[in-house]
């Protein structure tokens, strides 16, 4: 079974269609690592197709904010701006079913997914420190986290974990690592909708675990129509500022 893994689609329609049109075909069931609405412009239509795709999905910090689980005195005032408007915007249905999320980790196929550290969903993992607790402590061997919009990821087996730094590079639709059990794995899809390491495409991945193979892919996309639409919302200006540059 192919696995599409998402993450951090942060309510922009464009990239999320954008991805699927590159993967049609290459996968048999979808997962979101969470944060679906929040800084872009389109919180009905992303939330409205993970639920015509059955996508599989538990709550990022953005989901609970807009839906009230969280407070949002910790969100700097861009965040907490576009977290107001998103609460706005919703839907009833929608509000209702980002509300309903499950939080992670949760197992799934024979991967975990969580949106932040396994142990804290809203703690973000950039170092080895970081994910070492998440490695020793998953359930499965390949774990699936998001909350960073960084591509990549950590392994460890023998006491020895080590940074994992793959990626396509320009030009390339996807970097492939092997799985090689019994090695463990921590790995970050990367942001669909706001990608903050430095390469604006769209970042995802597709795990095919019986075949013993990730594929990291980036996928580019009309990021100034985006950035229009966010504009002509009034979202804050730093927000449509950052997506061609990745950061």
């Amino acid at each position: 079974m192919r696995i599409l893994v998402l993450s951090d689609l942060h309510s922009n329609v464009t990239a999320l269609d954008a991805v699927l049109d590159a993967v049609k075909g290459r996968w048999d069931r979808s997962v979101c690592l969470g944060d679906v609405v929040g800084y872009g412009p389109d919180p009905n239509e992303v939330t409205a197709r993970l639920r015509e795709l059955g996508t599989q999905t538990i709550r990022g910090n953005h989901d609970k904010a807009v839906t009230g689980l969280m407070p949002t005195e910790d969100f700097n005032p861009v965040a907490k701006s576009a977290v107001e408007w998103t609460r706005a915007q919703l839907k009833p249905e929608y509000f209702t079913w980002l509300s309903s999320l499950p939080q992670g980790p949760l197992a799934s196929d024979g991967i975990v997914l969580v949106h932040g550290a396994l142990q804290d969903e809203d703690e973000y993992v950039f170092t080895p420190a970081q994910a070492l607790d998440g490695l020793l402590d998953s359930t499965a061997e390949v774990t699936f986290f998001g909350h960073t919009h960084h591509q990549g990821g950590f392994s460890y087996l023998d006491s020895q974990l080590e940074v994992l730094q793959i990626r396509p590079r320009t030009g390339e639709a996807f970097a492939a690592l092997r799985i090689e059990p019994p090695r463990r794995y921590l790995l970050n899809p990367g942001s669909i909708g706001q990608p903050r390491d430095g390469d604006p495409r769209a970042a995802f991945a597709i795990a095919d675990l019986e075949h013993q193979v990730v594929e990291f892919w980036r996928v580019p996309y009309n990021v100034s129509v985006v950035q229009e639409r966010m504009r002509g919302a009034r979202l804050p200006e730093p927000l449509a500022q950052r997506l061609p540059m990745g950061r």
